[in-house]
């Protein structure tokens, strides 16, 4: 990371040189599919705080894998990691205790980036939410979002499941007793998922892009205080919304809707917080819900951010998978991880992105170069008869 004292002029000239550099390699790219903030001008760096599609260098790259190499040559005893699991519950209720509304900001660039959220009727409402600009929403809500810390919502393996009254198991034995059992949203046309909601900063947006609409929207968390807090928020209404409390790498836990119910299924920087020898159960069971059609919405970290690179030694716990002071966890994925992921749960690839990022502290003269995954897996349709 390029680290800018304002007094170096020196310092400042390496920065806009190596910028140049990457500016000249970047010629006739395509279109931005994810932001338009382009930085042009080396001269322009601290004018905003995030620029979107920065190209990285080779040596941009074995710097961050040697940094990578090095926070995680110290690794947290195997006895000792237990704790992360068991114990999961206590620091994710401990972090919304503390921070409750405060942390985090609605994501309101979510339908700019996933349009798929909004039923047909809507994009005007969901339009309008994103005003006064496509990019400066693109760029002010992520950076305050303040992604680098923290996840969406917890959802380490934990045995504190939902106490539905109508719960509907992953597979469709005794389908003919399921269809007879009621369930919140069964009679909306379109209904959405979302995993480790958190205190609601997509749950709200959403809510307001589809109370006019024939959708409705289920929300789950890990944290009972976070489902707490998105349900005493003025703006939840059980009519469009249903929040309750999940562990999603609980494999015999059970939703409130039966299986191939979801037109989409949102999960934004929740992944990353469940240990990688989990995540491939999770994606499976979660990709049973899905309709034939339906979509997985997925945004977290990728490999070599600045949020992994700035882990101590001591604070790996496996490959590319952290806990952070806080007793929080966060793995950074790569293309090729989140592709056999989802491919291997039965879903075909509509998007699969690395958004990189150059974010700026323009008090500091600090730069950071940001990696984020962002991904769109379909359920494909049922073979035809032949």
């Amino acid at each position: 990371m390029h680290k800018l004292q304002s007094s170096s002029v020196v310092k400042l000239a390496q920065l806009y040189n190596t910028v140049s550099t990457r500016l000249k390699r970047t010629v006739g790219r395509p279109s931005a599919p994810l932001g338009s903030r382009i930085l042009n001008s080396p001269d322009d760096i601290f004018k905003h705080n995030m620029w979107d599609h920065i190209q990285w260098s080779e040596e941009d790259i074995e710097n961050a894998r040697q940094k990578a190499e090095e926070n995680s040559s110290i690794r947290i005893p195997l006895q000792e990691q237990s704790k992360f699991d068991l114990q999961a519950f206590q620091y994710w209720d401990k972090f919304y205790t503390m921070h409750q509304h405060k942390f985090f900001k609605d994501r309101r660039w979510l339908f700019l980036e996933f349009p798929e959220l909004i039923p047909t009727g809507a994009e005007g409402q969901a339009t309008d939410m994103c005003l006064p600009s496509a990019s400066s929403i693109n760029t002010k809500a992520r950076q305050t979002e303040r992604e680098d810390n923290q996840p969406n919502g917890p959802t380490h393996h934990q045995k504190h499941t939902s106490s539905e009254q109508n719960c509907f198991p992953r597979t469709e034995q005794e389908e003919d007793n399921n269809n007879l059992k009621t369930f919140p949203g069964q009679h909306a046309s379109f209904r959405i998922l979302e995993v480790g909601c958190g205190v609601g900063n997509s749950v709200f947006p959403i809510i307001n892009s589809i109370k006019e609409t024939d959708a409705f929207l289920f929300c789950c968390d890990f944290s009972p205080y976070a489902v707490q807090l998105v349900k005493a928020h003025p703006e939840y209404n059980e009519s469009v919304c249903h929040a309750f409390v999940h562990d999603i790498c609980e494999e015999t836990a059970c939703f409130p809707f039966p299986p191939q119910s979801l037109d989409v299924i949102l999960a934004v920087f929740v992944l990353s917080a469940i240990h990688p020898d989990r995540l491939q159960g999770v994606v499976n069971r979660l990709s049973s819900y899905l309709k034939h059609g339906g979509i997985f919405l997925f945004r977290d970290y990728g490999r070599y951010d600045f949020s992994q690179l700035r882990f101590k030694k001591g604070q790996c716990l496996s490959e590319n998978f952290y806990t952070r002071g806080d007793g929080t966890c966060v793995y950074f994925f790569t293309k090729d991880e989140i592709h056999y992921l989802f491919t291997k749960a039965g879903l075909e690839e509509v998007q699969n992105l690395q958004d990189r990022r150059l974010q700026v502290n323009r008090g500091k003269k600090v730069s950071m170069l940001r990696v984020w995954m962002q991904s769109k897996y379909r359920k494909p349709d049922p073979p035809q008869p032949s």
